[in-house]
């Protein structure tokens, strides 16, 4: 177990083996983090990766204040699956891909005044609610490719005999208005806990995580209906997101960014668009600030992945996979940004998480039918 759990200095630790791949830069950001006042701990994934200043794929744990910065602008990021009624055996592939073209990055006002809860908040970003978003964000039909706990997965609600939708997105532009907001107030200072400031925020992001919760809903929903479908959700957790937490005997405040909680049952670790996705079953820790990986974590910066890949890729071939499961994405440059060459194996990420004795497995799951939008609304 100790050799996945790697002690890189008194307060900072990375899960990793040796063969998991983790760029120089996201390490040296977990150490740059650790140096903010009142930081206690930091733990990062093994899909740790750089983000803007903060490394993305890592927990952090701090007393007396918290940093909404660690958090970022999609508070409430993560991820839901659902149990579908579409057969699994022999899905007609063009059936659903034609279905899934057809519909709109966005939902209308119509459906919305159908669909949106009574006691929805009213806010400039609902609009939104329903749509996926772009960057790494995504839904995706999956079939389980291996049980590893049958008992345990029918607990769950599986079924293996039909499809899995997974529906990764987040709270959309209100988690960055909420972040800008708070920058352009206080810059990346943290806030001090109990503050009217921190209450605030606290107030905010949570309005923000029931956003991003609602939001995967009404995606799941909409695909659904789009597919003549019905379905029923099995788990949701968000994997952006700030707590009071109690690690090691000490009170404080635990930010994960793009970390998956491991205190609230089994959960979707997902691969690239042309890899596996687990689901597992946590077993928590505070040797990782009770939180795993949230997916393969990128391999490539955005900016390179067209250059490398355009002369062996048509966007028309990037639409297939190796797997045999098809891609759906209208934005030529996004199709290449979230390529699977672009992302980390998910087998090595995975394997780190056993290793070090923070998951048990209960099924593989495989692609089928992947669709992506980019997440801006034309007028």
């Amino acid at each position: 177990m100790g050799n996945f759990i790697r002690p890189l200095s008194e307060c900072v630790s990375l899960i990793a083996s040796d063969d998991t791949w983790i760029e120089g830069n996201a390490i040296q950001q977990l150490h740059t983090t650790a140096t903010l006042p009142d930081m206690t701990y930091v733990a990062g994934m093994p899909d740790l990766h750089p983000g803007r200043g903060y490394p993305i794929g890592a927990a952090f744990f701090s007393v007396n204040r918290f940093y909404p910065a660690l958090v970022g602008n999609d508070i409430g990021c993560g991820m839901s699956l659902w149990q579908t009624d579409i057969s699994a055996i022999r899905p007609n592939m063009d059936k659903l891909e034609k279905h899934l073209k057809n519909m709109a990055d966005f939902a209308t006002q119509e459906w919305l005044a159908d669909n949106l809860p009574a006691q929805t908040p009213e806010n400039s970003f609902n609009y939104s609610l329903g749509s996926i978003g772009g960057g790494n964000h995504f839904a995706e039909l999956q079939q389980i490719d291996q049980a590893f706990d049958v008992k345990a997965i029918e607990q769950l609600g599986l079924n293996t005999k039909t499809l899995l939708l997974l529906v990764h997105s987040g709270s959309r532009g209100l988690g960055q208005a909420i972040l800008r907001h708070h920058v352009d107030r206080f810059s990346h200072a943290g806030l001090a806990e109990n503050s009217q400031e921190s209450d605030e925020y606290i107030r905010q992001h949570n309005q923000a995580l029931r956003f991003a919760e609602l939001n995967r809903k009404l995606i799941a929903e909409r695909m659904l209906q789009q597919l003549k479908a019905d379905g029923s959700p099995l788990l949701d957790i968000n994997h952006n997101l700030v707590e009071p937490y109690e690690v090691k005997g000490l009170n404080g405040w635990l930010h994960r960014k793009g970390a998956t909680p491991s205190d609230r049952g089994a959960v979707i670790i997902p691969g690239s668009r042309g890899d596996y996705s687990y689901l597992v079953m946590p077993q928590p820790s505070d040797s990782s600030l009770y939180s795993l990986a949230h997916g393969a974590g990128r391999k490539w910066m955005r900016s390179e992945c067209k250059d490398r890949l355009s002369t062996r890729f048509s966007p028309v071939q990037l639409s297939r996979t190796a797997m045999g499961s098809r891609v759906i994405c209208q934005d030529r440059q996004l199709i290449y940004e979230e390529a699977p060459e672009a992302y980390k194996s998910i087998s090595s990420v995975i394997d780190s998480m056993v290793g070090a004795g923070l998951i048990t497995l209960l099924a593989r799951l495989k692609p089928v039918l992947t669709y992506k939008t980019s997440g801006e609304k034309s007028e």
